[in-house]
């Protein structure tokens, strides 16, 4: 398992969203004291993705826009950069979890919402297609928000299946997310938005630390029995600052 991250992440500066509590101080430093601390995982440092990365997904007048906001730009980039490595990494045989800010899930062909940007699941795997690399992929957002922007992005391409899944209590939120699993198709990667705020403290009111080792070890199962058990997972929401870090770990430790 390894872990994308850049300390540019640490910023705290770029948003022009006074509200954005994606960017808060502190955020990403806890998650990353605690998979690097009690985790161990070695992190890898990503570059930023390109225009023609971008362009892969969004419209010019989208992109356009971002780059009229340069640092918020800078910052997406990298944040779609890496999330291309970490598809890269599993491509390699190596699961990988991304780290990164602003979120994407939210963020559709021609605008985004929800503190996005741009979509950095779906333009990683927007990238494999392009260079060949693959023909499909299974997308689970376990994020407290349907991430509209991924279906967006990535609603015309047959080969790919996204589950969104709801629960009205932590067993049933499980046991969606079972079943959905056991229906889904065999596919080539296993592309996650991870997002913590249905945690118990958070938005969501729903699951515990203990629940996320659980979507990580289940969505393991379903990359293990493919033939080729390749899977990584990008960072979406979250915003319960004192239990973030162990909760991202928590998963990690059961999608590693």
């Amino acid at each position: 398992m390894r872990v994308v991250f850049h300390e540019a992440f640490h910023q705290s500066d770029y948003s022009d969203d006074p509200y954005d509590n994606a960017a808060d101080p502190g955020r990403l430093e806890g998650i990353m004291a605690a998979l690097t601390g009690e985790g161990g995982y070695p992190v890898e440092r990503p570059e930023p993705a390109t225009r023609a990365d971008l362009l892969l997904g969004h419209s010019e007048d989208h992109v356009a826009a971002m780059e009229g906001a340069p640092v918020r730009f800078r910052m997406a980039s990298l944040a779609v950069g890496a999330a291309i490595h970490a598809s890269e990494l599993a491509m390699a045989g190596t699961p990988a979890f991304a780290c990164v800010r602003p979120p994407g899930h939210h963020a559709s062909r021609a605008l985004a919402w929800g503190h996005c940007t741009f979509g950095n699941v779906a333009l990683a795997l927007l990238r494999l297609r392009a260079k060949g690399l693959i023909r499909s992929a299974l997308v689970v957002d376990f994020d407290q928000h349907t991430g509209d922007g991924t279906l967006d992005l990535l609603g015309a391409w047959p080969g790919v299946t996204v589950i969104n899944p709801y629960g009205n209590n932590a067993a049933a939120y499980l046991y969606v997310l079972e079943q959905r699993l056991k229906e889904a198709p065999a596919t080539e990667l296993l592309a996650v938005s991870a997002g913590f705020d249905a945690y118990i403290a958070d938005v969501g009111h729903t699951l515990r630390t203990e629940d996320f080792t659980a979507i990580g070890a289940l969505l393991k199962g379903y990359a293990l029995q493919q033939a080729q058990p390749r899977r990584f997972a990008v960072l979406e929401g979250g915003y319960y600052l004192p239990d973030l870090g162990r909760n991202v770990l928590a998963f990690c430790r059961g999608f590693q």
